[in-house]
């Protein structure tokens, strides 16, 4: 089939700050944006269930004519993508591929540290899961990685509280205590793609020295990397420059909290799973 779409998932809204990216990158595909806003935060929910819910999202943005599917969520690429890749894509979808956020970070993060010394702020999930320090070893082994988690941080952004006074004291506290791990922190990865609506917030309290990274504009150019590279994903996808939105929560709640992650107007649909 051709003509179909990119499909990007995320637990809520975060998603929407790495699809904003890759649709600037690539504006040209069909893209279908899927938030599991009823059932989230992921971040404190278990593998089994991460892995249940995320599987659950891929096989409605499979049924909706998308070959390729983007977990724009680092829980979910944590928790589910692996067992996703492994286990379910060979035997019921052998055309069709999950891609993550954790590997395409991993692999150039260490090139933004001068002390190799890095920091990565996540959810408990992420943390717990060691997913990160794994990962980036891999490609520098001689990195050194410092995790620490920010429970609150989501619970912020989800309710449109983060550019309150409310916020500092929660930023201030986990900046904080991961700058305390090592003093030759040079770079903090935002590995939860809620935070970086945080970003002007922390910037205020790091230390000149420290470079705070995003992951959208990552993401984007390893996906541009990955369709070049795989022209027969490629030629399947449409090139219409559709966008479209669809949540498991209320729509009108989800369409004035998405359009601060995106930018722009976002008109969604509310789907039962």
């Amino acid at each position: 089939m051709k003509n179909q779409s990119i499909g990007i998932f995320d637990s809520g809204y975060g998603g929407l700050t790495v699809f904003k990216s890759i649709s600037e990158k690539l504006p040209d595909y069909n893209y279908i944006y899927m938030g599991d806003n009823a059932r989230s935060p992921y971040g404190d929910h278990s593998f089994e269930t991460v892995y249940e819910y995320t599987l659950e999202c891929v096989e409605w943005l499979f049924s909706q004519g998308c070959p390729l599917v983007i977990l724009a969520c680092n829980t979910a690429s944590a928790k589910a993508l692996r067992s996703i890749q492994q286990k379910v894509l060979p035997v019921k979808f052998p055309e069709n591929r999950v891609l993550g956020v954790i590997r395409p970070t991993a692999e150039v993060i260490g090139d933004y540290s001068a002390t190799k010394v890095i920091g990565v702020m996540g959810t408990r999930g992420t943390v717990n899961s060691s997913s990160y320090l794994m990962e980036i070893s891999k490609f520098f082994p001689n990195v050194v990685v410092h995790q620490q988690s920010c429970p609150m941080w989501v619970p912020l952004v989800e309710n449109n509280e983060h550019l309150n006074s409310g916020a500092d004291y929660f930023i201030e506290k986990y900046i904080a205590s991961l700058l305390s791990k090592n003093k030759m922190i040079d770079t903090i990865l935002l590995a939860c793609t809620h935070y970086p609506l945080l970003a002007p917030k922390i910037e205020l309290v790091l230390p000149p020295n420290v470079k705070l990274v995003g992951q959208g504009d990552i993401v984007a150019s390893s996906l541009a990397h990955y369709l070049e590279n795989h022209p027969e994903m490629k030629q399947k996808l449409g090139i219409d420059g559709k966008r479209s939105f669809f949540t498991t929560g209320e729509s009108e709640i989800f369409n004035e909290h998405a359009s601060l992650f995106f930018h722009a107007v976002v008109k969604s649909e509310h789907v039962d799973l």
